[in-house]
């Protein structure tokens, strides 16, 4: 389809293809019309004019009746639970958002040194634009993992200090786990301060009372099994389930996938936390009187599986953050989190029949006082890394706790660690330091490179 375009001095030639537009100018003679044609466009007061198609509404519809949608479309992932994201509509948007200015006649060759002048210009101007953009997406990616490195840091102090709440003070897991829940609702003072809803936007609230529950669910499940099993052993199989299962959930519901480099990282640090858990098995059945006791063995077994269970809630969590990270801040996450909390903490300490205990000294009160400043901070910095991060990565990162948590316990408690014990938390350390050097320095090196290419596209005499 041709149309031919007629102004003063200059002739258009525009194609139209089901993908592509291409116009070619030529110089010629004055305008004359010819006997018997006549061409008039509406001009603005004239009737008619605001009928007549706009250049947007041409190239709207041209992005959707173009094979390219229809195939991208094709390739969805047709049963989504909480949705994906559309790209499409971003690159919609980005080109109807996009106006022709229009030219009048004049000189072709003035007129197209003038247009090579200013789009080397405007070139440098957004090579500045996309090189300061670049600069603050690798500093914001700093913080971010500066701040899960934090909360790794912030979870192996929690699993020092619930150990020595058990075994000098006497109080159990799930009365913790209350307490720390009823001194996290102070935490409703964030959405409030930005005039925000404690429960949520509308038409979001029943997918963020999922995520609370998970979330809880997941804490009640973790600390129920460190009445049946070691707190090393029920920390390690809930990083190890949460890492495995969140990977695996964020592709079925969110169609978010990992990179090959991050896949063997996870991988290597999941070898680690599983060597990790070799030796405290094989001590705790060698120190065992009677190893073929029922009772001793269902009771681990029990214990096993509330971890590995807590780990399947977890990456639920994860992944339904993951989804309400554009609607849902992180002051009222946490605020859910600890009201879904205080209803499920007291539900599974009746449940589990766990004893009531008390703080009854001041270093008591100072060490739960500690958990609840090491949970929130932990709690932050995992929350907020879930709106920049792949939930598996995050998870991932997180597995520095074992580490964490094995140089603290030879610091407070002197217990020296078996061969394997050591491999594994060496395996962990290195895994999680490539995985935050493979994500941060390749970035101003990829920023320079589309850079260059988005230069080479404006110096190109084909626009």
């Amino acid at each position: 389809m041709e149309s031919t375009h007629l102004l003063g001095g200059s002739k258009k030639r525009v194609k139209i293809h089901p993908q592509t537009v291409t116009a070619k100018y030529a110089t010629h003679t004055p305008y004359s019309p010819q006997p018997g044609v006549h061409t008039h466009f509406p001009q603005p007061g004239d009737e008619g004019y605001d009928d007549a198609p706009s250049f947007e509404d041409f190239g709207s519809f041209l992005e959707e009746t173009s094979d390219r949608k229809r195939l991208t479309e094709g390739r969805k992932w047709p049963l989504t639970l909480f949705g994906s994201k559309d790209k499409d509509k971003d690159s919609t948007a980005g080109s109807s958002s996009s106006k022709p200015q229009s030219s009048g006649g004049g000189d072709g060759g003035s007129e197209g040194t003038s247009k090579g002048t200013a789009a080397k210009a405007s070139g440098k101007g957004v090579g500045n634009q996309l090189a300061s953009f670049g600069e603050a997406s690798v500093s914001a990616s700093r913080l971010t993992w500066v701040g899960l490195l934090g909360a790794a840091l912030a979870h192996g102090c929690l699993i020092v200090l619930t150990r020595l709440a058990s075994e000098r003070f006497s109080l159990g897991p799930l009365f913790l786990l209350l307490v720390r829940s009823v001194l996290q609702l102070a935490s409703v003072a964030a959405p409030l301060y930005k005039g925000e809803n404690p429960f949520g936007p509308q038409g979001y609230r029943l997918r963020l009372l999922c995520y609370g529950l998970s979330y809880s669910l997941s804490l009640c499940c973790a600390y129920a099994s460190l009445t049946f099993i070691s707190v090393g052993n029920g920390t390690t199989t809930w990083r190890l389930a949460t890492t495995a299962l969140s990977a695996t959930l964020a592709f079925l519901l969110l169609e978010e996938r990992l990179a090959l480099p991050d896949v063997i990282t996870i991988a290597a640090g999941l070898c680690g936390l599983g060597l990790a858990l070799l030796p405290e098995g094989a001590d705790e059945g060698n120190s065992d009187p009677a190893p073929t006791d029922p009772v001793a063995f269902w009771k681990g077994a029990f214990g096993w599986s509330l971890s590995a269970l807590a780990g399947l809630w977890m990456a639920l969590a994860l992944v339904g953050y993951r989804s309400l990270k554009d609607r849902v801040g992180v002051g009222t996450a946490l605020f859910t989190v600890s009201w879904t909390g205080c209803l499920l903490a007291p539900a599974s300490l009746v449940l589990l029949q766990e004893g009531w205990s008390w703080p009854s000294s001041a270093p008591a009160w100072g060490l739960v006082l500690g958990l609840v400043a090491c949970s929130v901070a932990a709690f932050l910095g995992m929350t907020h890394a879930l709106t920049r991060l792949h939930p598996a990565l995050v998870s991932a990162s997180q597995s520095l706790e074992v580490p964490v948590a094995l140089l603290l316990h030879l610091a407070v408690l002197p217990l020296a660690p078996s061969a394997p014990e050591v491999v594994g938390s060496v395996m962990v350390i290195l895994s999680v330091g490539w995985l935050v050097a493979i994500k941060l320095l390749p970035s101003r090196g990829g920023g320079r490179r589309q850079r260059e290419e988005y230069e080479e596209i404006l110096d190109s005499p084909i626009k």
